[in-house]
């Protein structure tokens, strides 16, 4: 047996349709809790495919990322994922709100993962999130009589994102890039990546960063040459979110009476570069508008600093601009690799249980961190924000200027347990929160504080839809 927390007499019951169906069918089974131990060999994982010709369901173990390409040259057929309004009425008729991994349930055909029999014993998602089924292996085979066997996953463990070596970036970029391009470059990778020259204003903005004698006139000056940017510093400091007594009437105004120097240069320098890529026109499914999640992220870093011991706190400016930009190497995937992009976002959808550097790193040889601290490098952006893109994704970061990629990871981590961004949901271990000199307590009103002001958030996320 699977040593999985067994449920006490709570409100935490498996859906009475699927108990009925598992006892009409003689299956043995024990209900369980989510824990975070839990091994993913023996972890069903269900996903809902459909093309033209109809749907299929797939099954394999949580410790394999299901290959579209794979399934293709195995079925003959461009399977994608079902679309989320149709997964939510099919669920809705029998009162779910997961897809549980059981074929009698649907009457769709079914493919399994041959290895996903390999474990004693399955734990299958019962409908009731946080409640599984524990099911011993011959039991869940009697339930694949009219299924297919195949091999079509591709082990986790075979997939190694690179997370810490990033003095291996810019030759795997290269890599990635003569891959996807089938043809020999002999340039520099600057000259390989076709990526828009920074914007004018950024330019401007980035020198006065590192100015030390720069004035709220210099910043003012800079951001009112823009007009976009002027309407949209002014509209942010106007925002409900920062509830300022009186009217906004300039950008100085702005500065002065709401948002500081210090947040306004940080603000417009991720406004600026916001416009230089544009946004993918494919997404992931489910996935959070990309401005609403850099803006939520942000807002909680912000707040995530604030609750930092003194000693401890680095720039607050600083830390905002890390949240706003912490998903850059999205919009530089889909803007370098855009036949690749949609495979990309069709992947991460069937594929929840993974974070999207397995998916990236198995598709192209690098991950969107890789590429976006590049980027930021090649952008003379400071280093505190290359090393916040580049190390988000390494809980345990410990190097220079480690408090940037931690506070992201942290923040990220927090928003997506909360529904909030794309990627599985994991319990956050108490030495993220020691490295910050934060409690859990300390965090999670820091979250609070932000989800309560939600309508606010997403009014300002909506000015950078339209700055596009």
């Amino acid at each position: 047996m699977i040593d999985a927390a067994l449920v006490p007499n709570t409100n935490l019951q498996p859906p009475a349709v699927i108990v009925q169906l598992l006892e009409k069918l003689a299956i043995p089974f024990q209900v369980c809790l989510e824990q975070a131990d839990l091994p993913d060999n023996a972890r069903l994982q269900a996903v809902l495919l459909e093309d033209a010709v109809g749907a299929l369901l797939v099954l394999f173990p949580r410790d394999h990322m299901l290959d579209l390409s794979s399934l293709s040259e195995l079925t003959g057929r461009q399977l994608v994922a079902v679309r989320p309004e149709r997964m939510e009425r099919m669920l809705a008729k029998h009162n779910l709100s997961l897809l549980p991994g059981l074929p009698p349930l649907t009457s769709s055909p079914c493919l399994y993962e041959e290895r996903l029999l390999y474990p004693p014993a399955l734990l299958v998602e019962s409908g009731q999130p946080g409640v599984l089924l524990e099911i011993p292996v011959e039991a869940f085979r009697s339930l694949l009589s009219k299924a297919s066997a195949a091999r079509f996953g591709q082990p986790v463990s075979s997939i190694r994102p690179n997370l810490d070596r990033p003095d291996d970036d810019r030759a795997e970029i290269t890599q990635a890039v003569r891959a996807f391009t089938a043809r020999r470059i002999q340039q520099r990778l600057e000259e390989t990546i076709e990526i828009p020259p920074l914007a004018k204003t950024a330019q401007r903005i980035i020198k006065l960063r590192v100015d030390p004698d720069a004035t709220l006139d210099d910043i003012t000056g800079v951001v009112e040459t823009d007009p976009a940017l002027a309407a949209q510093v002014v509209s942010w400091a106007a925002s409900p979110y920062y509830a300022a007594p009186g009217k906004i009437r300039s950008v100085e105004d702005a500065i002065v009476r709401v948002l500081g120097f210090d947040l306004v240069i940080n603000l417009a320098l991720g406004l600026a570069l916001g416009k230089t890529l544009s946004l993918p026109k494919d997404n992931p499914q489910h996935a959070t508008p990309y401005w609403q999640q850099a803006i939520y992220t942000a807002a909680v870093i912000e707040g995530l600093t604030r609750a930092m011991p003194r000693a401890q706190r680095p720039e607050t400016g600083l830390t905002y601009l890390a949240g706003l930009l912490h998903n850059f190497g999205y919009l530089v995937l889909a803007h370098v690799f855009p036949p690749h992009f949609s495979l990309i976002c069709r992947h991460l959808e069937v594929n929840p249980h993974l974070p999207h550097s397995y998916v990236e790193q198995h598709l192209l040889g690098i991950t969107r961190e890789q590429i976006g601290a590049w980027l930021m490098r090649h952008w003379d952006m400071p280093e505190e924000i290359s090393c916040a893109l580049r190390f988000q994704q390494d809980p345990g970061f410990s190097g220079e200027h480690a408090v940037f990629p931690n506070l992201v990871c942290l923040a990220v981590s927090l928003l997506r347990n909360h529904g909030i961004g794309a990627g599985p949901q994991s319990e956050i271990d108490d030495e993220q929160f020691d490295a910050l000199g934060l409690t859990r307590e300390k965090a999670e009103e820091a979250l609070n504080r932000v989800l309560s002001a939600e309508v606010a958030l997403r009014e300002l996320a909506s000015q950078f839809h339209g700055s596009h």
